[in-house]
């Protein structure tokens, strides 16, 4: 029987709750940040614990921000060299002629050129590896600081390019600007989500996603032949990254560190109480530090597990290889070879040459408008059913670019459908495998395991984004317009697994998250909505029982 209320018991409140506030996101480098008010005694809510808050200048600031300064850069990495694509390999060719008397062939061209587009996640992968150790340091505000100086580094390293006829700078300002996203893809959610009041969590979280999408969008766009895609202006394109890079540098010092990062990590009360004062915008906060004193109390009886230990630990595996499945299937999904190589994709389909970059720009803007469409369903429609719409969406519409590449040659019309194709694709991925993964790595795990998993799915994400950029050209090379076909069959697969193995997540807790893990044996004959709730301690825990009268329960 569901329940939403609290009922009296020998004195004592014990908390009955059937659909529960979605627990905060939490990063490497941090401890779980509890959505139920803190307990003072066994299953007794402590009064005023349940924390809410508005939305708040600096709160807003900060988060156009750090979004604008570090999550855009992304997104405009990611698609800024696909339109000055064939300025930068003629560059490499002339150096090349120029050092040694001879030009480059076409294969070792193209292993230059896939080499610079995919360095950018080589460089991601070692950035997410070093979070840790940066947020523990410097804490959120002052690794992100820290991080936009590398910026200006590889800004400078692809600006000066071509005066100083060095193809290698290109490809080392590359690595360096995926160093830098590695590392603030993962230092900016956790910022937000450790400054945003918990009703604010979820709105301010998915902000920087948006930015991504801009950052595409904004590279688009500057990379129109009206604006800066040609051959003398490619320099300046690359370099363009270090104007929101310092903006970023020299704004945020203006704001607070984290509040619980000063108090939980380095006990400095006072610094986490005027930090809430000017994040929350209210002189009333002692009922937030009473919240993070109770959870920095409960860190000492909890143990961080490594990477080998989760890896080992049978009784994560299955949310640890759902981890796997869903942040690798988020990049082998075919989405970077459509980023990276779009102006290629439509050449291909037969869009003329002079048409591209406009249709490419089309594009971007269904990125930023799918991405919005998730940002503001994902709690009203919850984490299934966009991820699993997502992956069948681009699946189906990666079989499709295959099937237009094929007839177009007899049917002229088939180059519309491939462009139609590459925007489902695009809106498929913004709306749900964009941002879910992330989000589901956060849900899937207790306190102990959350670190290790974010290395686990974090470096799996850059790897294979690394592998996509540099095997796409020669794949479809070798196999053609079926190479998309592996796209399609990757995508359908991990719809699959989802649909078959991992739960929704919305509005339920930790605990109960594990318990579903916990009886995985019982998906397939019973669906999740049938399972009920049982009081333990005052916090959700999964009972073996029907609701409303069914005779279904689970082992």
């Amino acid at each position: 029987m569901k329940l939403d209320h609290l009922l009296k018991d020998h004195g004592s409140l014990q908390l009955y709750m059937v659909t529960l506030p979605p627990r905060s996101l939490r990063l490497p480098g941090m401890p779980v940040q509890s959505s139920l008010a803190p307990t003072v005694g066994k299953g007794t809510p402590r009064p005023g614990g349940d924390i809410t808050g508005h939305l708040t200048f600096p709160l807003l600031s900060v988060t156009l921000l750090v979004s604008f300064g570090s999550s855009m850069l992304y997104g405009y990495n990611l698609a800024v060299v696909n339109s000055p694509a064939v300025y930068i390999k003629t560059f490499y060719n002339a150096t090349w002629s120029q050092r040694y008397g001879h030009g480059l062939e076409p294969g070792p061209l193209t292993l230059l050129y896939s080499l610079t587009v995919s360095i950018f996640a080589l460089g991601g992968l070692v950035g997410s590896l070093l979070v840790g150790m940066l947020v523990d340091r410097y804490g959120r505000n002052g690794a992100l600081s820290r991080s936009a100086l590398l910026v200006l580094l590889a800004g400078g390293f692809m600006g000066f390019s071509r005066e100083l006829e060095s193809p290698e700078m290109v490809i080392i300002g590359r690595c360096i600007t995926g160093l830098h996203s590695g590392i603030c893809l993962s230092v900016v959610p956790l910022y937000l989500g450790e400054i945003a009041p918990k009703n604010l969590r979820g709105f301010l979280g998915l902000m920087p996603s948006i930015f991504i999408c801009l950052g595409v969008f904004f590279a688009q766009v500057l990379g129109l032949p009206e604006l800066l895609g040609e051959d003398r202006f490619w320099p300046l394109f690359l370099s363009l990254v270090i104007v929101p890079a310092s903006l970023q540098l020299l704004l945020l010092h203006c704001f607070p560190e984290s509040p619980r990062y000063l108090l939980i990590e380095r006990n400095d009360i006072c610094g986490a109480t005027k930090a809430l004062h000017r994040f929350l915008g209210t002189p009333d906060v002692q009922d937030v530090i009473e919240e993070m004193k109770e959870e920095q109390r409960s860190l000492s009886s909890v143990e961080m597990v490594s990477v080998g230990q989760l890896l080992r630990d049978r009784s994560v595996r299955w949310q640890t290889l759902s981890v796997v499945v869903v942040n690798a299937g988020m990049q082998l999904s075919g989405i970077d070879a459509i980023w990276f190589y779009t102006n290629t994709i439509f050449e291909n389909a037969g869009i003329p040459v002079s048409e591209i970059p406009y249709t490419t720009v089309g594009t971007g803007a269904i990125e930023v408008i799918a991405g919005l469409i998730g940002c503001f369903t994902i709690e009203k429609l919850g984490r299934r059913p966009l991820i699993i719409t997502g992956f069948c969406a681009m699946g189906i519409c990666s079989a499709g670019i295959t099937v237009s590449l094929l007839l177009q040659t007899t049917l002229p019309w088939m180059r519309y459908i491939s462009v139609a194709c590459v925007v489902g694709i695009i809106g498929g991925f913004c709306m749900g495998p964009a941002g879910v993964p992330f989000l589901m790595t956060a849900e899937l795990f207790m306190q102990s395991h959350r670190p290790a998993a974010y290395i686990v799915g974090g470096s799996l994400n850059w790897l294979c984004n690394f592998t996509v950029g540099f095997i796409f050209p020669f794949l479809q090379m070798s196999a053609g317009a079926f190479c998309y076909l592996v796209f399609c069959g990757i995508c359908l697969l991990v719809a699959i697994y989802i649909y078959l193995i991992v739960p929704e997540t919305k509005n339920k807790t930790f605990v109960e998250i594990s318990h579903i893990f916990a009886t995985r044996r019982s998906f397939f004959s019973i669906p999740t909505h049938l399972i009920g709730m049982m009081k333990l301690d005052g916090y959700g825990a999964l009972e073996s029982s029907s609701l409303e009268g069914s005779g279904s329960s689970l082992p």
